[in-house]
């Protein structure tokens, strides 16, 4: 069979988040939305199997068909309507056992019978039993052959979940980064490493109107930037410190945050008071229709505050602005397998302060700023050189731009599908 082309090779994502609100907790919902798009703007079919909104359509197609979003599991979703993790052990046991008969049956035996291939690209630890399955069952149908199954790991969550022996049987195993692949090399894998990426709509030009305002908002103080779910790993608290410290060298600043609804959250703020912090909860009713005026007014008028808590959902659009105009953006986390939020930064023309784990991207002082301990003294001393080295700040934000634009997805299918050409080729799938 010849190279991988849109002719004769048909994608199946799965993973339990999708493109919908309800679908998404992390990364990874939007991670598979661009990749999904990303194929079939390429004119490949494309499937993604996901956990979705239980009100909305079973299945939906989208760019001239080729997308194929299919809800799974919508029957148990009813009933817990709080996103897709709840009830997660109800879903994990319906997707393993329906979904590898309805894509024999549906995509993999149609696919055989025109001379096609079958890809799959599974997600996380919750597919892990689909994927295993999945393999015995080809291969006792006769259909093995003709589907190339990869299995990726965006992080270590749920590694204790995983029968790892029968999953190295049964696909190949990719991940986001080196850090990740060193990882995984405990357990005895060594996977292949295929980068996230961002979408090229990204890099478009942002309204410099709209930037300068927000600098001129903050324009006698350091004006910082986090997003993130409120856990340990993205050492939130060392986020909140460094505000302090800045402020111990009597530098004002203020950090605009907007985290999530988890428990860490709740040390967070006690660090923030134990320091003697001002914070000020933004919440929804203050932003009104969130355009870029009401939500830029709150801001203004609550600048004085050292930290700034945004409890509504920001708009992208908002949010990059926010990025561009930043004298940083504290994407500083001490675990990270990938670290897309500091290449969305990079993208705006923004400065990403970021750590030193799996942000393969990054490199100090030329297209970002890396920090190597936890210790907040280290961002405020960097913050603090940087205003002093208005050259290098320039400097930073181009090369950081130029970056963005080597990780695209259309950059980052061309890897995958470079690797699945060799995969193809070393076990018989591609002639």
């Amino acid at each position: 069979m010849p190279a991988i082309n849109p002719e004769n090779t048909i994608f199946v994502a799965l993973s339990f988040e999708g493109p919908d609100v309800y679908s998404q907790a992390g990364g990874l919902g939007v991670r598979m939305t661009e990749l999904c798009r990303g194929l079939a703007e390429w004119g490949f079919e494309t499937h993604l199997f996901f956990i979705g909104d239980p009100k909305k359509p079973e299945e939906e197609k989208h760019f001239n068909n080729k997308l194929i979003l299919h809800r799974w599991c919508q029957w148990i979703s009813k009933h817990h309507p709080n996103g897709v993790y709840q009830g997660e052990d109800g879903k994990i046991n319906d997707y393993r056992n329906s979904i590898p008969h309805h894509l024999v049956e549906n995509i993999i035996y149609p696919a055989a019978l025109s001379n096609k291939r079958v890809v799959i690209l599974a997600e996380e630890w919750h597919t892990t039993s689909t994927v295993i399955k999945l393999h015995h069952y080809l291969k006792a149908v006769g259909l093995r052959d003709f589907v190339i199954i990869f299995w990726n790991a965006n992080n270590t969550y749920g590694f204790w979940n995983v029968e790892w022996e029968s999953l190295k049987k049964a696909c190949t195993i990719t991940t986001v980064s080196r850090y990740m692949k060193h990882i995984m090399w405990k357990y005895d894998i060594n996977a292949m490493a295929i980068p996230n990426g961002i979408p090229r709509r990204f890099l478009e030009p942002l309204d410099r109107r709209w930037v300068d305002y927000l600098r001129h908002i903050f324009h006698n103080k350091y004006f910082l930037v986090k997003f993130g779910r409120y856990t340990p790993d993205k050492r939130w608290v060392m986020a909140v410190e460094s505000i302090w410290k800045l402020k111990s060298m009597g530098e004002d600043s203020c950090l605009v945050m907007r985290g999530g609804m988890e428990p860490h959250r709740a040390e967070v703020m006690r660090a923030a008071k134990f320091l003697g912090l001002r914070v000020k909860e933004l919440e929804s009713n203050e932003v009104g229709g969130r355009s870029f005026e009401e939500i830029a007014g709150a801001l203004e008028k609550y600048r004085d505050y050292d930290i700034i808590e945004m409890k509504f959902f920001v708009p992208d659009e908002f949010r990059n602005l926010m990025f561009a105009s930043a004298d940083a953006v504290l994407a500083n986390s001490g675990h990270e397998p990938f670290g897309i939020v500091g290449l969305e930064v990079m993208a705006t023309g923004g400065l990403p302060l970021v750590g030193t784990t799996g942000e393969d991207y990054a490199q100090a002082f030329q297209n970002s700023i890396t920090v190597e301990s936890d210790d907040p003294g280290e961002v405020a001393s960097y913050l603090k050189y940087l205003q002093e080295n208005p050259g290098m700040i320039r400097k930073i934000r181009q090369q950081a731009q130029h970056t963005a634009q080597m990780y695209t997805w259309d950059r980052v299918l061309e890897d995958l599908l470079g690797k699945l050409e060799y995969i193809g080729r070393a076990f018989g799938v591609i002639g």
